[in-house]
């Protein structure tokens, strides 16, 4: 597939505003189909979700309260492996993409009930296409046998898997200077302008660029940066707090919600949910509270010695789900944005950017428009 390089530096036929792993999935996707496409990316002071995430490719329980979002999941593992390998023969770099199933495992019985109950309505709701089984103790154990005596069991989906979202940042990076991406790293956005004659002029501190085309995809920043497109994002950090152990001999086959095991033998535990504002920090209290349920779930990991924590900013809707859209009053500038971006990372470089380019795709997106909430 052909790609154009830039004729003029400031000129480009697509601006993506973030250059986190959603506004990267959405340019390498953009960039195979020809187009000229910049990044403006606000540097390391930004608030990235993308350093912070748990490199889950997950589906099992996602969109329980919206069917349209659970089929999304469901096509972005579908489609995964082959960005996975369009990935590798652009760049020679493997993202240890493996899709093999994942766990979810209960420590109580009510919530193994609860899980059950969610999974089949969800399956009813798909029509049967949503795969999923409710595991015992000793089934799970037979998945996963170093799970501990103090689990209820686990619920389990051959479509989950994960990957090394370091390598795949790397990638994507990769790939998009490969195939002529233009990246201004540094300059925070000042202001969006759109012409009368149509397009959008990128305004920046000291100098400006024209494009046919506006993408949000900044994040926590498309909550201020929307409304001068005529676009609603109401978005709100949430935390995430994350523990990474020593390097192990691999004993954990599959991933769980709380728990996976790299590809270079640490373990990664995670999974609080935190409002707190915009506060990127730990707590003793709260990376306790993992550790414990780690444990709990895999004795072995009590006399492991952990070797690194952080705390990253999810970027949450009210209802968790989406935003995609295109302003009504300025055609060509569009929101994305989402907390998935893992997850949806090939429905982003795929079918979504169909959707950007004005072509038909066999998914609906109404669902996703930010008109269901209130301004």
């Amino acid at each position: 597939m052909s790609v154009r390089n830039h004729a003029s530096r400031n000129e480009t036929d697509v601006a993506i505003i973030g250059g986190g792993l959603v506004g990267m999935s959405l340019a390498y996707g953009l960039l195979r189909h020809g187009k000229r496409v910049t990044i403006f990316d606000e540097g390391d002071q930004a608030l990235r979700a993308s350093r912070g995430n748990f490199g889950l490719v997950w589906v099992q329980g996602k969109g329980d309260t919206c069917p349209e979002y659970a089929q999304l999941s469901r096509l972005s593992a579908r489609l995964w492996p082959a960005l996975a390998a369009n990935l590798q023969q652009d760049t020679g770099i493997n993202i240890e993409l493996q899709q093999r199933g994942g766990l979810y495992v209960c420590l109580d019985q009510q919530n193994l009930q609860q899980r059950a109950e969610m999974l089949s309505k969800m399956q009813q709701d798909a029509d049967g296409d949503y795969p999923f089984e409710v595991l015992s103790v000793e089934q799970a154990r037979e998945k996963e046998p170093a799970l501990g005596p103090d689990i209820a069991g686990a619920t389990w989906s051959p479509m989950d898997g994960h990957l090394n979202p370091l390598l795949l940042f790397r990638a994507l990076h990769q790939a998009f200077e490969l195939h002529g991406g233009a990246l201004i790293n540094g300059q925070p956005v000042q202001h969006i302008q759109p012409q009368q004659t149509g397009g959008f002029e990128i305004q920046l501190d000291n100098h400006s660029l024209k494009a046919d085309k506006v993408i949000l995809a900044a994040g926590l920043g498309n909550k201020a940066l929307a409304p001068q497109l005529g676009l609603h994002a109401p978005v709100e950090p949430n935390r995430g707090q994350v523990l990474i152990t020593e390097r192990l001999k691999p004993f954990i086959s599959y991933p769980t919600g709380h728990v996976r095991q790299t590809g270079e033998g640490t373990v990664q535990l995670g999974d609080s949910k935190e409002d707190v504002g915009l506060d990127t920090g730990t707590t003793a209290e709260e990376l306790g509270k993992i550790a414990a349920r780690a444990i709990r779930m895999y004795p072995v990991l009590k006399k492991v010695r952990l070797i690194r924590s952080w705390g990253a900013l999810r970027v949450m809707t009210p209802d968790g789900y989406p935003i995609y859209q295109q302003s009504a009053l300025y055609p060509g500038a569009y929101v994305v944005t989402c907390h998935s971006g893992v997850t949806l990372g090939a429905v982003h470089a795929g079918p979504l950017v169909d959707w950007l380019l004005g072509r038909d795709i066999d998914i609906s997106l109404e669902a996703f428009s930010a008109d269901r909430f209130p301004f």
